[in-house]
């Protein structure tokens, strides 16, 4: 490509030419978030907070949405931040795992059931790194519950190629890491949160060793460090090119080992039980539905942990696997739970493009095949189809610029030539240590006919990862009494606007541990209500309404799911601009009411339950918070890219809080099934 090449500015000027972190944002006064929810009435009210400053009494109209800015309590990343946007509106298998899973124990009275009731100390929703590991610390003072969609192993733990990253090389330090963490995350990071993690990243991993997790080990017998983009050093441990693979194996076989733990596979969690409590929202359960044999099964817990995931499935290209439908965001945002940062999508540059495969896949895949981060880290460079290498006309770092500098490069190449895919190329190393460090991308790319110490590699962007979700503070709980989270389904203020490389599990292991003790706490000062599982009404399986009806239900349910998912990849992807931002949240409302009215029209009732239906109530939910989040953004910041505010604005280097907000005339997809019980003062 010719020198004189024009590079677009969005490209080149989304990271701040000075490297020198800027001050953190911080508050001069503590501000409290004042609730009130009148009996019956199921709105959630906040009061809004008399204030000094600049900004403070400012209201703005965007899309019909208010924005404004109220006083709230201590469930953000440390009361830091002084000002913010608000919105109120709202297959790889494993070994066989099956012979591990061992039926209920002995009944306790830490672990009650009578068969549709199950009663428990703890409740984790989700299997992967976070939900396991959280598991097994707090199985050592009562019962728990873990409850998975699917199998055990299928989780984005599982597809997690790369590593984790930690301090743990001698030239390595935490200073430089949070540095590498701040900047790709476009200076949004919250700096005590990003200080927290890659200080307690080392003994997380060392945890997992000592639990048998086998990582690659150098010729000197010590850990062999990867480095990846956005990384200034060697810091990513890892087992070849299927470290989460690896780790989720380890604390499956821990968890197999633990009588207090129980394990419910294909338990779907369908919503959260939550009351009030004069102005606070508690959590005290969760409603899931078997769905191999549709029975509903409440779940009464005196803590729960939300360790759900992502919601790659609104894209129609993810790696995500085909569970991240974005239940465990959905359901917090409809238990009132505050939610942040839902804008930044990430979308990994390097998934395998099979349009350009010389033997085509017999089918379309569940989820794109990702081609880890490492690769470039290791060497590997980005051509176009005309055989330049593109990377350094848009960023000095090349192919070692963050995710969101390397996504959007890839996407003006595509654009700019009319074509379908770009090469990622490693054939230049050796082939022992191509074949040594991506043994499993090496088998999937000659599966089609690409032998990648021969041939590059056509890659493509694919939606990967959610930087935003529920909100959650340094010991990972929320503004919900009892609700901790951790991974991928929480916000904790460590990615900011985007996500660097292996710093996912990282923040998983981290947070996973630091929600334990408080969960004990609260566990402990909590007791069992037997008469609780009756305050809410229970969700049925569609079995009434016949054969011919679900099979019409599930079709159309089918489709709308596709043309959602399309919709989120045309308008909200890569780039976005506010017209079509506000067209594809005109059309998912559109198409939502029209879902809804077909299943309403045929006999369903909102108390009805189905696996498809119920994950496409969440897709829709997701979808609509992410297009709210990103009309709120008045600026392009990390992987928000939009062409009407192209810049970086410094008065903007705010996070998006989402704030619960009930209505009567909310969808299906807004709102509990049930309405949330009162608690009758003694």
């Amino acid at each position: 490509m010719a020198q004189s090449t024009v590079v677009p500015e969005y490209i080149l000027g989304l990271v701040p030419p000075k490297r020198r972190l800027p001050p953190p944002l911080l508050t001069s006064q503590i501000l409290q978030m004042t609730t009130c929810i009148p009996a019956g009435s199921g709105n959630l009210h906040f009061g809004v907070a008399p204030c000094k400053g600049q900004g403070c009494g400012r209201m703005s109209w965007v899309s019909g949405v208010t924005f404004k800015r109220y006083i709230r309590k201590e469930l953000s990343w440390s009361c830091r931040v002084s000002r913010f946007s608000e919105i109120q509106r709202w297959k790889f298998s494993l070994s066989p795992f099956n012979e591990y899973w061992k039926p209920l124990g002995t009944v306790t009275s830490s672990c009650l059931r009578d068969g549709s009731t199950k009663y428990f100390d703890f409740a984790v929703i989700g299997s992967g790194v976070a939900g396991l590991r959280y598991a097994l610390e707090v199985a050592k003072h009562g019962s728990v519950a873990v409850i998975t969609k699917a199998e055990p192993h299928e989780c984005n733990t599982n597809y997690a190629q790369g590593g984790v990253s930690a301090v743990l090389c001698p030239s390595d330090s935490v200073e430089s890491h949070m540095h590498d963490t701040i900047v790709a995350g476009a200076y949004l990071c919250d700096e005590e949160t990003v200080r927290v993690v890659c200080t307690e990243g080392a003994d997380r991993v060392r945890e997992l060793i000592a639990m048998d997790a086998s990582f690659d080990h150098g010729e000197d017998g010590n850990l062999h460090l990867a480095r990846e983009g956005g990384h200034s050093h060697h810091r990513i441990v890892h087992a070849a090119d299927m470290t989460g693979r690896e780790i989720e194996r380890a604390l499956l076989k821990a968890v197999v080992n633990d009588s207090n733990i129980f394990m419910f596979q294909h338990h779907f969690a369908i919503d959260l039980l939550t009351c009030q409590d004069g102005s606070d929202t508690v959590c005290l359960g969760v409603d899931t539905l078997n769905t191999e044999t549709l029975e509903v099964i409440r779940f009464i817990s005196k803590v729960i942990l939300l360790a759900s995931g992502g919601a790659g499935h609104i894209y129609g290209s993810t790696t995500n696997p085909l569970v991240t439908t974005g239940d465990g965001m959905a359901m917090a945002h409809r238990a009132l739970a505050v939610m942040s940062n839902m804008e930044f999508v990430q979308f990994h540059p390097t998934a395998l493009a099979d349009e350009g495969l010389p033997i085509k896949p017999m089918k379309s895949r569940e989820n794109a095949f990702l081609i880890t981060e490492a690769v470039r880290g290791d060497g590997g460079i980005l051509y176009n189809l005309g055989m330049e290498r593109f990377m350094p006309l848009y960023d000095e770092r090349a192919e070692l610029a963050p995710r969101d500098v390397v996504a959007r490069s890839i996407d003006d190449q595509l654009k700019k030539r009319n074509e379908k895919y770009v090469l990622l190329d490693i054939s230049h190393n050796p082939t022992d240590k191509i074949l040594s460090h991506f043994p499993n991308i090496a088998a999937e790319c000659l599966r089609y006919g690409v032998d990648l110490t021969h041939q590059p590699i056509p890659v493509v962007p694919a939606a990967h990862y959610m930087c935003g979700g529920v909100r959650a503070g340094l010991q990972g709980e929320t503004n919900v009494r009892g609700l901790y989270v951790a991974g991928e389904v929480a916000c904790t203020g460590l990615h900011g606007a985007n996500r660097l490389a292996s710093n996912s599990l990282l923040e998983a292991l981290v947070f996973a541990r630091r929600a334990v003790q408080p969960s004990i706490d609260h566990m402990k000062s909590s007791r069992h209500d037997l008469s609780a599982s009756n305050w809410w009404a229970r969700p049925v399986a569609p079995l009434s309404l016949g054969s011919d009806v679900m099979d019409k239900i599930l079709i159309m349910t089918r489709k709308v799911r596709k043309e959602l998912q399309s919709i989120m990849w045309e308008y909200v992807g890569i780039v976005r601009s506010t017209t079509r931002l506000e067209f594809a949240e005109q059309k998912i409302d559109e198409l939502e009411a029209n879902w809804e009215d077909y299943l309403f029209k045929r006999g369903w009732v909102p108390t009805m339950v189905g696996l498809e239906s119920c994950e496409m109530r969440n897709i829709f939910c997701c979808a609509k918070l992410v297009v709210s989040s990103a009309l709120a953004r008045h600026e392009s910041r990390g992987l928000h890219y939009t062409v009407d505010f192209p810049h970086l604005v410094e008065s903007k280097r705010l996070p998006t809080i989402i704030w619960p907000c009930s209505s009567v005339k909310s969808s299906w997809s807004s709102r509990q099934l049930h309405k949330p019980a009162l608690i009758a003062k003694q």
